[in-house]
């Protein structure tokens, strides 16, 4: 950063500087793991000089502390795609099911709500558009911080819920479905999409919803249309037009990011023979509170029956996993002791991984790739059934 000539591309210095930050504090939170485990160490060596029990209680409740933190650690390092380190536009759509639906999206905002707020992050609202009952029809909001869109990306897709409905006199179990889009929030200057103006229909209205005598008296709120694709964003948070149609801009930009990385993954789905239906109903997600209590990933098969625990924002071991599945995209063929691969490098693209491993114990034997890839994956155990392969990281 002291080299001659580095600030003159500010942009570039900016990451680079970002990256650099990043850096000092993972070395910062391993040295003081480092330091706390020492101390716990010299704890436990003192009471069993002096028989003293009563340091066992602090002695765990350290440890877990440490875990968590190395479990934090473990799942920032596996965000390391391009755009992870980027604020996440979080957009919540209530399915079929009117009011049912509707307060599940809002059960649904809550948990994101109480997750940003658990982990420091800042959130923006852009719309929330209250239902005709209860609950919301829509909800956009900016999740302002470091990696962001790292962690919310493996929340994109169908949430279902299951439960005794309360707006049912009967008492009878419903099934809800709320749909959740997550993209990065993109640099104008590191965005490779041009918009046609002709492309655009823009329309201005009057806010709905509280915010005083301007902002409902007059037409502040803007909806962009993008013609070709049919994408529609809106904003009505800010007093400004002018404020409300930038936002909006930098929304529908993203969301056309997002649409050109689908395409993009699916012709490489195609190359690699996966076929993957994405279609309204294929559930990323459970959330059942009758006749039991359970949430489940059905990418990952993780799940837990501490159901309140996840709607106040604690999720972070379906973020791991989930995350971790992301890297792994998909097995192409298993032939006895090999499993030929795609693999997702940092850079987007995929390489094909052929993986030696002893079908007995499960031990890496070898691993091979057309191109070189900054970190392998492969089985710790032997399974017959690909989708319920343990995977760890050999980086």
């Amino acid at each position: 950063m002291s080299q001659p000539g580095f600030w003159d591309n500010s942009s570039e210095a900016k990451k680079t500087a970002q990256k650099l930050d990043a850096l000092k504090k993972d070395v910062k939170t391993i040295e003081h793991l480092n330091e706390k485990y020492e101390e716990l160490n010299i704890l436990l060596e003192l009471g069993l000089e002096e028989g003293n029990q009563s340091v066992a209680e602090e002695i765990e409740s350290g440890l877990s502390d440490i875990k968590e933190k190395l479990e934090r650690l473990k799942l920032r390092n596996m965000l390391n795609e391009k755009y992870d380190v980027n604020n996440a536009i979080l957009t919540l759509h209530p399915g079929a099911g009117g009011t049912e639906s509707q307060d599940w999206a809002e059960m649904l905002l809550r948990m994101y709500t109480y997750w940003a707020k658990n982990n420091d992050y800042h959130l923006d609202t852009v719309e929330i558009i209250k239902g005709d009952e209860a609950g919301i029809k829509r909800a956009t909001l900016i999740v302002k911080g470091e990696y962001a869109y790292g962690y919310l990306k493996a929340e994109k897709g169908i949430h279902r819920l299951v439960r005794i409905s309360p707006f049912d006199s009967g008492g009878r179990r419903h099934t809800s479905f709320a749909s959740v889009e997550v993209t990065p929030e993109i640099d104008d200057e590191i965005s490779d999409i041009e918009i046609d103006k002709n492309d655009l229909r823009i329309d201005t209205y009057r806010a709905s919803g509280a915010g005083g005598q301007h902002v409902n008296m007059t037409d502040s709120a803007v909806r962009i249309t993008h013609i070709p694709t049919g994408i529609v964003v809106q904003c009505q948070n800010e007093r400004s037009q002018h404020k409300n149609r930038r936002t909006a801009m930098k929304i529908l930009k993203a969301r056309l990011f997002e649409l050109m990385q689908e395409h993009q993954k699916k012709k490489l789905e195609e190359l690699s023979g996966e076929k993957r239906e994405i279609a309204w109903g294929n559930q990323i997600r459970s959330y059942v509170m009758h006749p039991y209590n359970m949430v489940k990933d059905h990418r990952t098969d993780i799940e837990t029956g501490n159901v309140d625990a996840v709607m106040d924002g604690e999720s972070r071991e379906f973020k791991i996993s989930a995350v971790s599945e992301e890297r792994y995209h998909g097995v192409d063929e298993i032939d006895g002791s090999v499993i030929y691969a795609s693999l997702e490098t940092t850079d987007g693209t995929y390489d094909l991984v052929r993986t030696y491993f002893d079908i007995e114990t499960g031990e890496l034997v070898e691993s091979t790739v057309t191109e070189d890839t900054t970190s392998i994956w492969y089985p710790k155990q032997e399974h017959r059934d690909v989708k319920d392969m343990g995977w760890q990281n050999d980086s």
